[in-house]
């Protein structure tokens, strides 16, 4: 991903997608694993016949992606959500959620921040001892 959180593409993907596929084969195939690569690798591809058969059958994926929100989604299973005309993301969606926790942490260091009762603002230092 670059950070406009566009997929970039990756050299090799072949091998690595083969590579897991083994290991997900020694591990058991269940029909949900899978990849995710970025869409720009789709056409280099040369994928030996049994992977191309896996993923035929619904036993393995390969998800192809342009955007870091695509991704998310499929990872999550949620609408990543966009800004609406108020500047505000659907509170249910990825972003929406991710906002709400980023306000949270913002609140939690500003009351943190704050002097309590009675007690001056900072940090209380004493002076260096002047004997020698």
């Amino acid at each position: 991903m670059n950070q406009h959180g566009q997929a970039q593409p990756v050299g090799g993907v072949t091998r690595k997608i083969e590579g897991f596929y083994a290991v997900c084969k020694a591990k058991g195939i269940t029909g949900t694993q899978g990849v995710i690569l970025p869409a720009q690798n789709i056409k280099n591809l040369m994928l030996k016949d049994e992977v191309v058969q896996a993923v035929a059958q619904g036993k393995f994926h390969i998800y192809a992606v342009r955007t870091a929100d695509e991704a998310l989604a499929l990872l999550t299973g949620m609408q990543v959500g966009e800004r609406g005309p108020d500047g505000a993301y659907p509170p249910e969606s990825v972003n929406g959620r991710a906002e709400a926790r980023l306000r949270r942490f913002a609140e939690t260091a500003r009351e943190w921040g704050r002097p309590a009762a009675g007690k001056p603002a900072g940090r209380s230092r004493k002076k260096p001892d002047s004997k020698g």
